[in-house]
């Protein structure tokens, strides 16, 4: 028998803009034993590489060793399912500029086969396996965190495209006059508003703005986080809410443009803003009612992962380690 086969684990990576999460994971999908880092702060990927793997390490060891390991998984921004690579991730300090080659990184570094994927797409096979998504075979992925990224399953198979990079959703332009600086250097992308960092934005521009009152008036403006609005607007402020009536009216315009192609049955939304709950699904709703073309009207659900979110992510990636 090949004793490949034989080796009980994967590891799973959750490379996000701000943290990392690595689980060790069986073969039935439970995630052993878990660690995490933080992702930026790191002049050179290979510093990256090198504190992923001290921290690795430790829970390789409690797994009985490398030994035990067959391979690696990673979801990851901007990343190319085929080449191995992360390319030019706008979230990155380290990756924004240039090419990465992190699965030969992680490879040489491991001794290990390693493959990754989009994030996005990591969290949608980790939903479509485990979550709310199963038994699907048409839905979108969006998580809302650092950035926006997205996940497409059409007729039960992820969308990669010609070169990986399919289904980059959070840069599609929403606002064509005047739109907000992306960090991939466009201006106005739906990643520029609805991110957890362009919630931000949002609420310190509506405080700039008007002299309405607000909870968030007691906070240095530039501390402003998207955890702080969703809390003022659970408290019945009413900048925070029209925040997120603002968001979720720009989700909704783009959820019903992408049901144009798509069609899909589900919005499935992921990560730190959509734990808002209603505060932000009400909106989405009433705007992609307005907005979608009438024979799509009433046919897709819009729900939030079931699943914690480091470990759906970290599930979806340690599935492409079961692949190799």
């Amino acid at each position: 028998m090949n004793t490949q086969q034989q080796k009980p684990y994967v590891i799973g990576l959750d490379l996000g803009g701000t943290n990392s999460v690595f689980g060790i994971v069986d073969q039935r999908g439970e995630i052993k034993v878990t660690t995490a880092i933080k992702t930026q702060g790191y002049e050179k990927v290979e510093d990256y590489v090198k504190a992923s793997v001290d921290a690795l390490q430790v829970i390789i060891d409690q797994v009985g060793g490398i030994e035990n390991i067959k391979a690696m998984g990673i979801g990851a921004p901007n990343a190319n399912f085929y080449k191995g690579t992360i390319e030019y991730a706008p979230n990155l300090s380290w990756g924004h500029d240039c090419i990465v080659p992190l699965a030969e990184l992680f490879s040489k570094a491991l001794g290990i086969p390693v493959a990754l994927t989009n994030d996005a797409n990591a969290a949608a096979i980790g939903e479509m396996t485990y979550g709310v998504a199963r038994g699907m075979k048409n839905f979108i992925m969006l998580t809302l965190g650092t950035g926006v990224g997205s996940g497409i399953v059409i007729n039960g198979q992820m969308v990669y495209g010609c070169d990986g990079f399919a289904g980059e959703l959070g840069h599609v332009i929403m606002r064509r006059d005047n739109g907000r600086l992306c960090g991939c250097g466009r201006k106005g992308c739906l990643e520029a508003y609805c991110s957890a960092t362009g919630v931000a934005r949002t609420a310190r521009e509506m405080l700039s703005t008007t002299d309405r009152p607000s909870l968030l008036r007691d906070m240095n403006p530039d501390d402003i986080t998207s955890l702080d609005v969703s809390i003022a607007a659970g408290k019945g402020d009413e900048l925070a809410k029209d925040v997120y009536e603002f968001t979720g009216n720009m989700l909704g315009e783009a959820c019903a443009d992408l049901t144009a192609f798509a069609s899909p049955e589900a919005y499935v939304f992921f990560g730190g803003m959509a734990k808002a709950g209603d505060l932000i699904l009400d909106p989405i709703k009433r705007s992609y009612d307005a907005n979608v073309m009438p024979i799509f009207r009433g046919k897709a659900q819009f729900l939030v992962s079931a699943l914690d979110g480091a470990s759906a992510a970290v599930l979806g990636a340690s599935a492409i380690g079961w692949e190799i």
